[in-house]
């Protein structure tokens, strides 16, 4: 491993849309800057990992990458975790979580460390034998407002962490300030999973699996940067980066 390490991030699919003149027709693989610009302050070297139709080449990729994030964006497919959609607009994107199943069955067969952001710990919940809340606020009642389309990433809910787990150990805090912008969440936790964190309603707001290296939030810690206008405010979310690069080195270091 370099100095530097290379830290593979899974891409979102912009699918063809007549709407869009740009490219039209084609379905474009992206990432979100700012989880790239918090990882490279952390010190790594971030580089989106395509989506390609061929698994072992997704497989070959995650060989060259020192470890793996899965990044937030479109819901999870309730196939994933043998549920029927509860409702036509939650049925998710099969396609992304087939190319992300890949690139995690991967990191794992191979000890890499993993980080999911987002829809990136629903994921790892559900390809791990969990189950996810298709809706928060049709399936958990008394829930609080995780997802207001308006305000995004303005909206805000506190977060209680576990005493002894990896968020503890970063914030001087037992409860911190953060981003809220997910609809889904983790219900029924996977095997090998703890819970670490969770909002006021209940809701589980972080896992992990330290044996396996393993990790997950549900806000955007990326969001949560020096130049943010919350930043006063809100916990900061470059220390989990910089504890998740602490645990890739150490891996190195074995």
């Amino acid at each position: 491993m370099t100095e530097r390490p290379l830290i593979g991030l899974s891409c979102g699919t912009s699918y063809p849309d007549p709407a869009r003149t740009l490219f039209l027709g084609k379905s474009l693989d992206y990432g979100e800057q700012r989880l790239s610009a918090a990882l490279a302050r952390a010190g790594a070297l971030p580089v989106l990992l395509p989506v390609l139709p061929d698994s072992s080449q997704l497989a070959a990729l995650v060989d060259r990458v020192d470890a793996l994030v899965l990044s937030g964006g479109s819901d999870v497919a309730p196939g994933l975790y043998d549920e029927e959609p509860l409702h036509p607009a939650w049925a998710g994107d099969p396609a992304r979580d087939a190319y992300e199943r890949v690139l995690l069955d991967a990191a794992l067969a191979r000890g890499k460390p993993v980080l999911g952001v987002c829809r990136g710990v629903q994921l790892l919940n559900a390809a791990l034998g969990g189950s996810l809340y298709q809706d928060i606020a049709h399936q958990v009642p008394g829930s609080l407002v995780h997802r207001d389309p308006e305000r995004y990433d303005d909206n805000e809910h506190t977060v209680r962490l576990c005493k002894k787990s990896w968020l503890a150990e970063l914030y001087a805090d037992r409860e911190i300030l953060v981003n809220s912008v997910h609809h889904q969440a983790i219900k029924v936790i996977a095997p090998g999973l703890r819970a670490c964190a969770w909002a006021p309603d209940g809701v589980v707001e972080a896992a992990c699996d330290p044996a396996r290296e393993v990790y997950g939030v549900q806000w955007h810690p990326e969001w949560l940067d020096p130049a943010s206008p919350h930043a006063a405010r809100r916990a900061p979310g470059d220390p989990i980066f910089a504890a998740f690069l602490a645990r890739v080195h150490a891996r190195a270091a074995r």
